[in-house]
């Protein structure tokens, strides 16, 4: 009170700023002035001139108002999911091959949220989910396998391609032959995750049951310095593919494979709360995620599957 009278100067000034009357303030000086044994406004100057006590506790009134202010600020901010954190984890292929440069862009959009992200498969994923250790999870599943503690939003049907280097032979090709196919080496993503399941099942679509893999395992990163250093092929969701064609380190052979039943979606638990930010980030990868399944259809239209 005292720090918006001295700043604006004058009672009816101040009072305005406090959304007071007039008289309602100069009561609260007078009884103020009562309580500590001393004035707060020298007697009988206009414009009122502050006593020395009263300088003193107006910078604390200032002090005061500037934390509430921000008090004020932190709230909307983390009720408006704008602040926080949120505890993400995924299949490390779509994390580090599609999610990272979302999760880039929203953190641009709002810096206060922290991301802390991990990887999983969706067995681990749900049982960390169950347990509370994480917020969201996001990986490829089949919907009728989702247990009734998750909660479950698909954003993207499962495709698969055929991928290698821009530089390998086959890319040049404008039709490649299974037969030339069967001949090259093959990158198997780590065992026991769902693409090494859909590597062997894409293959048997295309009918080669017999391939040589020369790497397996390993990260995104380390299946992308494999294939520009030799002339291995590997199968990979056209959606990682797609993400890299700026980079022109990868590309996608024109055969079309069976795609698999699962989805990639966002998993919740079913009766854990949503903190503001877990749901902003939720919503951002939905829309983000549309926007990417629409440009995936036209290209992968022309490029891929043509069908």
């Amino acid at each position: 009170m005292l720090s918006a009278i001295i700043d604006s100067g004058g009672l009816s000034e101040g009072a305005r700023i406090l959304n007071k009357s007039q008289p309602s303030v100069s009561r609260s000086v007078t009884m103020l002035e009562k309580r500590l044994g001393s004035r707060l406004f020298e007697k009988g100057k206009r414009p009122l001139r502050p006593t020395e006590l009263c300088q003193t506790l107006a910078a604390q009134g200032r002090l005061v108002e500037a934390a509430s202010s921000a008090a004020q600020t932190a709230v909307e901010q983390y009720s408006g999911g704008k602040a926080g954190t949120a505890r993400i984890a995924g299949a490390p292929v779509f994390m580090d091959g599609v999610i990272a440069n979302m999760m880039a862009s929203f953190q641009a959009a709002y810096p206060d949220v922290t991301i802390n992200q991990t990887y999983g498969y969706f067995d681990e994923l749900s049982e960390q989910l169950g347990v509370g250790n994480i917020d969201l999870a996001i990986c490829p599943v089949r919907p009728s396998e989702v247990p009734s503690h998750l909660n479950f939003k698909p954003i993207l049907r499962g495709r698969n391609v055929i991928a290698c280097a821009p530089s390998h032979p086959l890319a040049r090709q404008s039709a490649v032959k299974l037969n030339d196919i069967a001949t090259y080496p093959w990158i198997a993503p780590p065992a026991g995750s769902p693409l090494y399941a859909d590597l062997k099942a894409a293959l048997d679509s295309i009918g080669i049951t017999d391939f040589r893999v020369s790497f397996t395992g390993g990260s995104l990163a380390s299946i992308f310095n494999v294939m520009a250093g030799s002339n291995s092929l590997t199968v990979l969701p056209y959606s990682v593919v797609f993400m890299q064609r700026a980079a022109n380190t990868i590309t996608a052979l024109p055969v079309k494979l069976e795609h698999p039943e699962r989805e990639l979606g966002l998993l919740w638990h079913v009766d854990r709360p949503v903190r503001p930010a877990v749901r902003r980030f939720q919503k951002f990868l939905v829309s983000e995620f549309a926007g990417l399944a629409h440009r995936i259809d036209e290209r992968g239209r022309e490029d891929v599957w043509r069908r």
